[in-house]
């Protein structure tokens, strides 16, 4: 019975050492609002910059785990760069360490009189009655998270202080301390290490069990080292958790926060061991003190990162050769690589590869809006996926080359150049809006399916009759820009003027059908819905199209800053638009209509 209240003592302890660390931890995260978020993807331009900052942030919410998790969100919605990561995450296994430290003051101890005001009880006490008065009397949500913060501090010492009674009694102990005694053999330490952090979930938490133990005065320092060299890997199992559902990058940050860990304990262990069995240190069997431990723990992380900061790219090519991208994410990134930094002083040379650039971004747009509307005649979870991420892709074109163009405005242009230059970022933006557009009906189509909504027959052939008008336009959008057809351009804005109209005919439709209980009003919000993204992406074909055809212009308005497609003059115009008023006539469309185009299609 003694053993057993002994283990749930500890196990109370660790408990509240948990406790109190989250409560701690989310406190100071709410304090800090949203500064730290901001903090980790500017301030990073260098790594010696990131691998401070990452300590810094570590060090206030107490979780290099934590940290890396939100580094994770960041390279996966592509607000930061794989090599910033990097950076960031030494940063945190070293700002982990700060910890050890702090649970250094749980063993204060106070013998009588005045030294009794700075021992571990009191000064968790007043800690804690501060905490609670903050928590319950203020009214200003700051305070309250600084009274979390004051409360998750007291829980912690106290917890520290519950698991070091709980273990006192083993030093006595002859089982015990043979089995510390075993921990001694490196492979039992460190695999010792790795599952009790992972069971653990926290670094901290683990080195502070350690040190828990250390009070015991048998735990010597070749049991702890192996220890120490284990915990590190083992506190990437939350990680590499949280990297589940994320894209390449993000599993690829999720690794270098294990390969951190790894190197560290393949590394250190084999050097430390070789030497001894050469020297044999005199050290091996002083006995550890939780000052002790945390000063290992620190040092062992801060020597890892000194050795591998200098190889931050061979760690970046590494991880990206582990974590392989396919074939179709290496041509995605293929396009990126044209825009060389070292090129803006040739504006000629620039201005040509963003062309090159902006033909891919209209190759993956074009593709994006056919994939989204087949699912609209044809759902697929896996189509619809890669909807929402060539979507992401399309955000990625418009920043990189909304950046890549500004930086060209600020070195010396040509007349032409300057109007090159805007109508590309003009057009960049109508690109990314098309693509918005697409996304949004593949939304709609997902909910469809997960609600089963279904169109009557004859708002599915209308439907259809339309997405054929809309799939020519973009064809012809992308076909223009690629080869700077401005002839072909010409077919555009007729081309949209006949959609508008053909979509405002279908919402006169569609309401006689709901009037006559032909279809319901989700059906009828859901329709109107669609046939607003295809006016809109119509309009923004529309006006890139007026953005290149009058881009040659003296003082021209290259962007139709709506979203109507305006009507046109002249002979040409009149016979396009009789052309595809003829061709999208609902009214010569009574057979079965079903627009597909396979994937394939380029």
């Amino acid at each position: 019975m003694e053993i057993l209240s002994m283990i749930l003592s500890l196990l109370t302890g660790v408990a509240m050492f948990l406790y109190g660390m989250l409560l701690m931890g989310d406190g100071l995260k709410m304090v800090a609002g949203d500064k730290l978020e901001a903090f980790l993807y500017k301030m990073t331009n260098t790594p010696i910059k990131g691998v401070a900052l990452g300590t810094g942030v570590t060090c206030v919410i107490q979780s290099s785990s934590a940290t890396t998790v939100m580094v994770i969100g960041f390279v996966n919605s592509m607000m930061m760069t794989l090599r910033q990561a990097i950076s960031i995450i030494m940063g945190a296994n070293i700002g982990t360490s700060i910890t050890g430290w702090i649970l250094c003051l749980s063993y204060i101890e106070g013998t009588g009189g005045v030294a009794t005001i700075l021992s571990t009880s009191t000064i968790s006490a007043v800690v804690a009655v501060i905490g609670i008065v903050f928590r319950m009397f203020s009214k200003r949500s700051v305070y309250k998270n600084i009274g979390n913060i004051m409360l998750g501090f007291a829980i912690l010492m106290v917890g520290m202080q519950t698991m070091s009674g709980a273990v006192e009694p083993l030093r006595e102990n002859e089982i015990f301390v043979s089995m510390l005694t075993m921990f001694s053999n490196p492979l039992m330490g460190i695999l010792v290490g790795i599952v009790f952090t992972a069971i653990l979930q926290s670094a901290s938490a683990a080195v502070g069990v350690l040190q828990a133990l250390s009070v015991t005065g048998i735990l010597t320092f070749a049991s702890a080292f192996p220890i120490v060299l284990g915990i590190g890997v083992g506190a990437a199992c939350p990680v590499l958790i949280s990297s589940i559902g994320t894209n390449k990058n993000g599993k690829r940050t999720a690794l270098i926060y294990l390969l951190n860990d790894l190197f560290g304990l393949v590394f250190w262990g084999s050097v430390f061991y070789i030497i001894n069995a050469v020297v044999h240190f005199t050290f091996m069997d002083m006995i550890m003190t939780p000052v002790r431990v945390a000063l290992l723990n620190t040092v062992f992380r801060v020597a890892t990162v000194c050795v591998l900061f200098p190889f931050i790219p061979k760690l970046e090519k590494l991880v990206c050769s582990l974590v392989k991208d396919s074939k179709e994410e290496l041509e995605d990134e293929a396009d990126f690589g044209l825009l060389d930094e070292r090129l803006v002083t040739y504006p000629a040379l620039a201005i040509g590869q963003c062309h090159r650039v902006m033909s891919g971004m209209a190759k993956k747009v074009r593709k994006n809006v056919n994939r989204a509307m087949n699912l609209l005649n044809e759902y697929q979870q896996d189509k619809f996926e890669k909807v929402q991420r060539k979507e992401n892709l399309i955000d990625k074109y418009e920043t990189r080359l909304g950046t890549y163009l500004m930086k060209l405005t600020k070195v010396g242009l040509t007349t032409a150049q300057s109007r090159q230059v805007s109508l590309y970022l003009s057009t960049i933006s109508d690109f990314e809006r098309i693509g918005d557009h697409a996304a949004f009906i593949a939304y709609t189509s997902s909910e469809m399916n997960e609600k089963h909504t279904r169109f009557s027959e004859e708002a599915r052939n209308e439907l259809n009759v339309v997405m054929e008008a809309v799939r020519e336009i973009i064809n012809i959008t992308c076909r223009v820009f690629m080869n700077d057809d401005k002839e072909e351009a010409k077919r555009v804005a007729p081309l949209g003027v006949v959609i508008t109209t053909l979509c405002d005919e279908l919402k006169h439709n569609h309401v006689r059908r709901l009037s006559s209980g032909a279809c319901g009003l989700e059906e009828g919000t859901v329709f109107t819905d669609i046939l607003n993204s295809f006016t809109r992406i119509a309009s923004h074909c529309a006006s890139a199209m007026t953005a290149l055809t009058k881009a040659g212009e003296d003082d021209a308005d290259i962007h139709i800053h709506n979203s109507r497609v305006y009507a046109g003059d002249g002979m040409e115009y009149y016979s396009y638009f009789t052309e595809y008023s003829e061709k999208y006539d609902i009214r010569k469309n009574d057979g079965h209509v079903r627009s597909m185009e396979p994937e394939e299609v380029e």
